[in-house]
């Protein structure tokens, strides 16, 4: 189970890109981050030039360890970067994992570039790697990331109080959502749908 995910797996749709996190990335993913200063979102983890190095540094050691598996998410029409992604709590054992640590330039927000990328995440979680369930989860107070979680056909577990602790000390109230084998094929049927026709 140590190689559950291809090595550099790629996933590419007609309108986004996913490819493996690489160093070289660096200065195009500050670039995405300064698109709307997205660092300065209390509630996100969107890295900014004070942590950019170690961001990805850690990115890549949980990578290694077989706990994560981050992209870096390109615009294709232009090839330019345009956010992050990942895959992580991978538990092939389980046949679980989750989907987290997105966050996109914020003129790309709200455009279809969502939809696309979980698409993709979402048919390979399921139709490769046989997953029976897919997991996401945002800050409470991040309305937009509920609101594009529960669009996307998730459905809500619940709420996970006190769940972190935030770098300035204060509590994280985790708000969970899924996705289960069983529900995937209309949550894509969907999904296609707003791809054909909203994107």
């Amino acid at each position: 189970m140590e190689n559950w995910i291809e090595e550099e797996l790629v996933l590419k749709s007609d309108t986004v890109k996913l490819i493996p996190l690489e160093k070289t990335h660096r200065d195009g993913l500050l670039k995405a981050a300064s698109d709307g200063k997205l660092w300065e979102l209390w509630y996100t983890s969107v890295p900014s030039a004070a942590n950019i190095d170690a961001y990805i540094e850690t990115a890549l050691n949980q990578k290694a360890q077989g706990l994560e598996y981050p992209f870096t998410v390109f615009d294709v029409n232009t090839d330019t970067i345009i956010g992050c992604t990942r895959f992580y709590t991978l538990q092939p054992e389980h046949r679980r994992l989750e989907i987290g640590y997105t966050w996109y330039a914020q003129s790309y927000q709200r455009t279809g570039v969502n939809t696309h990328c979980k698409y993709l995440l979402l048919q390979y979680a399921f139709e490769q790697l046989n997953c029976i369930a897919v997991q996401i989860v945002t800050n409470w107070f991040n309305l937009k990331s509920r609101e594009a979680i529960a669009r996307l056909g998730a459905k809500q577990d619940g709420i996970l109080r006190n769940h972190r602790i935030n770098r300035d000390g204060s509590f994280r109230d985790t708000v969970v959502f899924s996705i289960t084998e069983t529900e995937w094929m209309s949550v894509k049927k969907t999904l296609n749908y707003k791809m054909a026709y909203y994107s």
